[in-house]
C-alpha cells in the first residue's frame, strides 16, 4: 500500500459513523450485510448510510456485490490487512515484533 492509498483509508474511518460501518462489516465477515441491515443495526437512515458506503468504496475498504434486489456489502480484508502492514512495516527498528500484552483502557 502507498501512502496516498493508507491516508485515504485512515481518512475514511476518521468519522464515527463510517468506523461503525467499517467495523459492524468486519464482523459480518465475507458475507457482507445488505444496506437494509447495516442501516438497521446502526439506527442510521438510508441516506446517511449511502454517504458513508461511498466513502468507504472510494478508500478502497468495502466491496459491494448485487444479490437479487439486494446490494450487499462486505469489508475488504485485503485492503484492511494492507493497511495494517503499512502501519507496521517499521515498527522495532526492523526487528521481530511481539504483541504488547496488556489491559484495555
Amino acid at each position: 500500500m502507498d501512502t496516498k492509498a493508507a491516508i485515504a483509508a485512515l481518512a475514511a474511518l476518521a468519522q464515527e459513523s463510517r468506523l461503525a460501518t467499517y467495523r459492524l462489516l468486519v464482523q459480518s465477515g465475507p458475507v457482507g450485510m445488505a444496506a437494509s441491515k447495516i442501516a438497521e443495526a446502526l439506527g442510521m437512515p438510508a441516506s446517511s448510510l449511502s454517504f458513508h458506503l461511498k466513502e468507504l468504496s472510494h478508500a478502497g475498504l468495502i466491496t459491494a456485490r448485487q444479490e437479487g434486489r439486494f446490494i450487499i456489502y462486505a469489508a475488504r480484508f485485503d485492503t484492511m490487512n494492507d493497511l495494517l502492514v503499512f502501519l507496521t512495516e517499521n515498527c522495532c527498528s526492523g526487528n521481530p515484533c511481539t504483541p504488547v500484552c496488556g489491559a484495555r483502557t
